[in-house]
């Protein structure tokens, strides 16, 4: 057995000739139930390729199959998902590592958590391929998303189609297209891949990076299609900062260019004020506290209501100030927007800098080009950052949304030897960087490998 899909089948007629027991199925029954064995088995086999200790979850609540049709899988069903893993379980093919829950009072809960077993994972070692080249991305799924505070908790709703949803979903169906296309990895040593996984692990915020993941969705907030609409789920998202030059797509390096000042440019732009040469962020404190000045000014457009208290993950310890200071010298700094602060701005911003991706993403994707977003930068093909056709599309989409012109960077990363235990440099073509290139990045030389074998 060495292709995932015999597995697939085989465990399929394994579990199916454990549960059904000399019952028939309609053929639409059995579609289904094959379905939900190759759905389990696929989220176990990435799992297994990312941290022995990352765990899969099972929803078993029935209500779900059934409520929010308009994001759920419609091939996969309450019965025939239990079906599955019941059987797998039966198998000894998995395990249960926490039961699920539900506090009808406290009005929350968990799913189950469930992980291969020894004897699964074996199975999955003995695979030729790699989920990221075997899997093929669902460019069909769900990707326009709208969520809401419901009894105080961020949930997903229901919303009525109209022009608008249908394009972007139209858009964003050729973006995921792109993307899906081209090997979107990261180059880094083998013993530091367990490293950064293990740190993400722990990362109540994160999960452990799955190359698979390159399908973006569009999240919108507060009930509004006006409001957020920024891209998520792709794996470099989830990757720290400082690990972000290490991307490559299609073998190739990257560069990341970032917006500069994209907030206030896009408020003063918004109202029609002039924000000046002077750097937004700088001109509060001087350009030492650039970094801290930013996220208070940015907190301060998110705030719906006054910040009376600093929000928690500010570090104002060096500027030798309090709170209600620092905000009376953003405000200061900032006369003429200063009765835009503090009315929620901030979600609308993220629409208007959703716009803007879109339309860069768009312009490379009609070129087979990825462009990956993270918020409002962008890492692309070294050879697009070095030539300036990344800069020339953020400059321009800009202006098209704005009708002004706006500040470029490149993103210059410091490395952080507390998160990368050696500098990564892409080998030069000597013998002892190819044999240490064969050694120390295994993993990564091996995926290429097979991607370029399947092309």
């Amino acid at each position: 057995m060495n292709s995932f899909d015999e597995l697939c089948k085989k465990l399929t007629q394994d579990v199916a000739n454990n549960i059904v027991q000399g019952r028939s199925w309609k053929e639409e029954e059995q579609l289904r139930f094959d379905y939900a064995v190759r759905h389990l088995l696929i989220d176990l086999w990435k799992k297994h390729h990312t941290h022995p200790d990352n765990h899969s979850s099972m929803q078993k609540n029935k209500n779900f199959y059934s409520a929010l049709k308009q994001y759920r899988d419609p091939q996969l069903t309450y019965r025939m998902a239990i079906h599955a893993f019941d059987g797998l379980q039966k198998l000894d093919m998995i395990y249960v590592v926490q039961d699920g829950y539900y506090d009808r009072i406290k009005m929350e809960g968990s799913l189950t958590r469930y992980k291969a077993t020894l004897r699964l994972a074996e199975m999955f070692e003995e695979l030729e391929g790699h989920p990221v080249i075997t899997l093929k991305p669902n460019i069909d799924i769900q990707t326009i998303l709208l969520r809401h505070k419901v009894d105080g908790k961020r949930q997903i709703v229901p919303y009525e189609e109209d022009k608008d949803t249908e394009q972007w979903r139209i858009n964003l169906r050729k973006i995921n297209h792109c993307l899906s296309k081209h090997i979107l990895d990261l180059r880094i040593k083998d013993k530091d891949v367990e490293i950064l996984q293990e740190r993400l692990l722990l990362d109540d915020d994160k999960e452990p990076v799955d190359l698979t993941h390159k399908i973006l969705v569009r999240i919108f907030t507060n009930n509004s299609f006006k409001e957020g609409g920024r891209f998520y789920r792709g794996w470099w998202q989830n990757v720290p900062s400082e690990y972000r030059p290490f991307i490559t797509i299609d073998s190739k390096k990257t560069q990341e260019h970032d917006y500069s000042q994209l907030n206030p440019n896009m408020i003063y732009s918004l109202y029609n004020h002039e924000l000046g040469s002077e750097d937004a962020y700088s001109r509060v404190l001087g350009p030492e506290h650039r970094d801290v000045i930013k996220q208070a000014f940015n907190a301060m457009f998110q705030a719906k209501t006054e910040l009376k208290n600093k929000p928690n993950n500010i570090n104002i310890d060096k500027l030798e100030i309090t709170w209600k200071e620092l905000k009376e010298e953003i405000l200061k700094a900032h006369k003429p927007i200063k009765d835009l602060f503090f009315t929620g701005l901030g979600n609308k911003l993220q629409f208007e800098d959703s716009i803007i991706a879109e339309s860069i993403m768009l312009q490379f994707a009609k070129m087979d080009v990825p462009a990956l977003p993270v918020h409002d930068s962008f890492i692309i093909h070294h050879g697009f950052g070095t030539y300036g056709e990344l800069e020339e599309a953020m400059r321009r989409a800009f202006h098209e949304r704005f009708h002004r012109d706006i500040g470029i960077k490149r993103e210059l990363v410091v490395q952080q030897k507390s998160n990368i235990t050696e500098k990564h440099e892409f080998a030069s073509p000597s013998f002892d960087n190819i044999v240490n290139a064969e050694n120390d990045y295994s993993q990564w030389r091996d995926r290429d490998d097979m991607w370029m074998s399947r092309k």
